[in-house]
């Protein structure tokens, strides 16, 4: 019965999916010039993403031979089922976000309400894709193989397929970027989406790839991870029956309930309070109607672990409230970046790091509750059932936060198609509500990574066989150290990746307002598509070893100092992974929002030294937020995903 509701659930979302999708495509798309940009950033998303797709080919076809050789065929089948799943989600995402940006704009001529409506529709197909195909994987093949172990093949493939996405999009996105905003803002002192930059569209392209299949892929992989986890430890505990493996499917089937129950509420006057509106619907929905769920599955001798499911929900609420603080520019943080690019760009990007560093505090304590809480009232099982409490409500979370890169690109339109000033402060308003929903999602996926890597921690040690691991063996310790310095030197590769590319792009904007005639006039149009291959290709190319590297190191350490050794990798990486991935993706979201709060006209206004200044904050932030920081979320997951399939060997 549990397993139907399940799939139904499942099959509701992708439905709502579907008649969203629908109706965000019979919208109008405006004038003829808005139509050729939205065009040429679909164009260059959707190439990205095919030429990504042949590299992933390769990659999932040689790791499904080795599963197969190696351990069984269903585990490779399921681990090919799982990078089918997680690339169409993204794939799907990606082309409603491409579409429903013109359309963003044209509403937004008409109110800023209809703008935000079609713009959150769009997003809310993302996050009901996400869920939807997550629950009905997993489902559908517990239904097919009756063993949750399988199943981690599938957790693996979405892993594999998220980090590729993350890393390359991260790569693309910012390369983009940083070209942009140097030459454009800072050198010519033009507009950020000014048509005359001829980055710009490579620019409006990475917000798409980044951000919404790569934010999208990101989280498919926390959702199904948590879920096959729980379902793993529910094997050991259940004595009778199988309550205890079908509930974290029951818990996931009642947050796609609830988020579309919440988004029927995400409307009015304010974007910010109507997207609020929304999440915090279905996360008291949620809350309460998870006792009931708690008590139907396993009955009322259970109702512990209710509490264990609600600790993780109220921990991503609160996680994602705390990154709003330090992030936003309504607060006094990043209110002081900004006061600090008044001196210059060195004590701005001070500021940043500094209140990066200090805003790790609060998520760590808020992680560390949850997981005294779940585990006193419910085991190592509490722990996982937590992760799945926190990524119930999924898809309303990430619907608001994919919204972001939609607006972002409506804005662009707007100042690309010369819609006038009202249009373009109706779509800069929508944008910054996005920038704030971004920051929140990716503070959300990283605490719903440092659960989720916990309970795939905890499912690896009961597959391994280890009651407990010895840190003072010397094995052991080395195995931390390295997974201690994983998230670095994964970082390191990210970090070089865009700096190598925003030096070609540099190159490229200069030399096109050097060498084309008339483009600084507005006479001659840029060569667009130049900047969308440099940014493709350097992608494409720099996310090969970061990814490698992940897959490989877990293995080449259980293989050579064994499981104990290999459990403390895990433990490493994940704490040094977590608190990593807080301070870049808080100090690039504050140095973003900095730069933003100067550009309204604060501390001089555009142009000024103090946005000059913060300029240099937000280049450096942009690699830290989007590319290095999210996709050490992907990290510290499938070190422990490829730790947990590979365990017989090792």
């Amino acid at each position: 019965m549990i397993i139907f509701y399940a799939i139904a659930a499942s099959l509701l979302a992708l439905l709502l999916a579907g008649l969203k999708m629908k109706n965000v495509f019979s919208q109008p798309e405006g004038s003829e010039r808005m139509k050729e940009i939205a065009e040429a950033i679909h164009q260059g998303s959707m190439a990205f993403l095919n030429r990504e797709y042949k590299t992933l080919i390769l990659f999932v076809v040689v790791v499904a031979a080795v599963l197969a050789a190696f351990l069984n065929v269903n585990t490779a089948v399921t681990f090919v089922v799982g990078a089918i799943f997680s690339a169409a989600a993204g794939n799907i995402g990606m082309r409603v976000a491409t579409a429903a940006n013109v359309r963003t704009a044209q509403a937004s001529s008409e109110t800023l309400q209809k703008g935000l409506k079609t713009a959150f529709s769009s997003g809310l197909i993302m996050g009901l894709c996400v869920v939807g195909l997550g629950v009905l994987g997993v489902s559908a093949l517990y239904l097919y193989f009756g063993d949750p172990e399988i199943i981690y093949g599938f957790g693996f493939g979405a892993s594999s397929i998220a980090l590729f996405a993350r890393v390359g999009g991260g790569i693309y996105t910012k390369g983009a970027d940083v070209g942009a905003d140097l030459v454009g803002k800072v050198e010519a002192g033009i507009p950020e989406d000014d048509p005359r930059n001829p980055a710009t569209i490579a620019d409006n392209v990475g917000d798409n790839v980044g951000d919404v299949a790569g934010m999208g892929a990101d989280l498919f992989e926390s959702y199904v991870d948590s879920i096959i986890a729980t379902m793993a430890l529910g094997v050991a505990i259940t004595a009778t029956g199988n309550g205890h493996v079908l509930l974290p499917l029951a818990v996931a089937a009642t947050g796609i309930v609830m988020s579309i129950v919440g988004s029927f509420f995400v409307g009015g006057d304010k974007p910010e309070k109507a997207l609020d509106r929304g999440i915090w619907i279905a996360a008291i929905l949620a809350a309460v109607v998870m006792y009931f769920v708690v008590i139907y599955v396993l009955g009322p001798e259970h109702s512990n672990i209710y509490y264990a499911v609600l600790a993780g929900l109220v921990s991503g609420v609160v996680i994602g409230k705390i990154t709003e603080y330090y992030t936003s520019a309504e607060y006094g943080p990043t209110r002081e970046v900004s006061k600090a690019a008044e001196t210059g760009a060195g004590t701005n990007v001070i500021a940043g790091l500094g209140l990066g560093m200090f805003s790790t505090l609060i998520p760590v304590l808020v992680v560390c509750a949850a997981i005294i809480i779940s585990y006193q009232v419910a085991g190592i099982y509490g722990i996982a059932i937590a992760a799945v409490g926190m990524l119930s409500t999924l898809g309303i979370t990430l619907a608001s936060d994919t919204y972001g890169p939609v607006a972002d690109n409506a804005a662009g339109i707007a100042e690309m198609a010369s819609m006038g000033g009202q249009v373009r402060e109706r779509c800069e308003q929508l944008d910054a509500v996005g920038n704030t929903t971004a920051a929140i999602g990716k503070g959300f996926a990283i605490g719903s990574a440092a659960l989720t890597a916990l309970a795939l921690f905890v499912a690896y040690t009961q597959a391994a066989e280890l009651s407990s691991i010895d840190v003072m063996k010397p094995t052991v310790t080395v195995g931390l150290f390295i997974g201690g310095l994983l998230p670095f030197l994964f970082s390191s590769y990210a970090m070089d990746a865009v700096g190598k590319a925003a030096e070609q792009m540099v190159e490229e904007v200069r030399r096109q307002f050097k060498e084309i005639p008339g483009l600084m006039e507005g006479k001659a149009k840029a060569d667009y598509n130049r900047c969308v291959d440099i940014s493709t290709t350097a992608a494409l190319k720099a996310m090969v070893k970061p990814s490698v590297l992940a897959v490989l190191t877990p293995l080449v350490v259980g293989l050579a100092l064994g499981s104990e050794a290999l459990g403390g990798l895990l433990a490493g990486t994940v704490v040094t992974g977590f608190l990593l991935a807080v301070t870049m993706a808080n100090s690039g979201g504050s140095w973003d929002n900095a730069k933003k709060y100067i550009e309204s006209g604060n501390l001089g206004g555009k142009g000024s030294d103090a946005h000059k200044a913060a300029v240099v904050g937000d280049t450096v932030g942009d690699p830290f937020k989007d590319t290095a920081g999210p996709s050490l979320n992907i990290l510290i997951k499938l070190v422990s995903i490829v730790a947990l399939v590979f365990a017989p060997l090792f």
